[in-house]
Parts: C-alpha cells; structure tokens; sequence
C-alpha cells in the first residue's frame, strides 16, 4: 500500500515537463525507435519525438529551416538546407526521422533527415 500511495505523491508532484517527458519516452519504446540520448555521431538512426520550436535561419547563400525533435530524452536538431518552410513541421507536432547523426557545435544533428509526419492528436 505505501508503494501504490508513494508512487501516487510523486505523480502527483511532477511538473508539466517531466510528465510530458515521460510519456513521449513511453512512445519511443512503442515504436522501437532509438533514444536520442543514447545516439552518438556516425549513427544511422530512427528516432520519435516532437518539435520543439521550428526556426529559419537564412544566411548569405542559403535558407536553413532548423528544427529541434525532443523524445523524452534529449533533443536532436534537425536541419534542412535549402529550405524556408516544410508543410507540417510546426511546433508541436510529432514524427519519425530517419538520417545519420552528426556533430555541430556540441550538439547533435540530423542534416535533411527523412521524415513522417504523425496524425495531429485533439
């Protein structure tokens, strides 16, 4: 009883954030997709989360949409090149992504990942 109850407080006392971590972290293991925590460069990944922001960031030559999917874990930015806008990623909105892991400035990246786009939940 003090286990059920115990485990009912701490529930109960989490934030937003660790609640909404922890349920996207359950749909990672649910779709055998990697953690994004334990990704390392080099690796060809399948990874399931959410976009956190979505930014353009055009610099002299090119348009870059950059992108972060967080998973519960840890984020990963995902970058398309060449790009101002896609149909769908928007803040918020859940996929899968497919590419290879890359380094940039201390942080993990994925260059012009493939993706699918998940069904908006209400």
């Amino acid at each position: 009883m003090a286990g059920t109850v115990s485990g009912w407080f701490k529930r109960l006392t989490r934030d937003d954030d660790q609640l909404h971590a922890e349920v996207l972290s359950d749909e990672v293991d649910a779709t055998g997709a990697m953690r994004a925590l334990v990704c390392c460069q080099g690796d060809k990944v399948r990874l399931h989360g959410r976009l956190r922001y979505v930014d353009l960031r055009p610099t002299d030559t090119q348009a870059t949409l950059v992108a972060e999917l967080f998973d519960g874990t840890e984020g990963v930015q995902l970058i398309w090149l060449g790009r101002r806008s896609i149909p769908g990623i928007e803040p918020g909105r859940t996929l899968n992504v497919r590419g290879r892991v890359a380094m940039r400035d201390g942080q993990k990246v994925i260059y012009n990942p493939d993706y699918d786009l998940l069904p908006v939940h209400a």
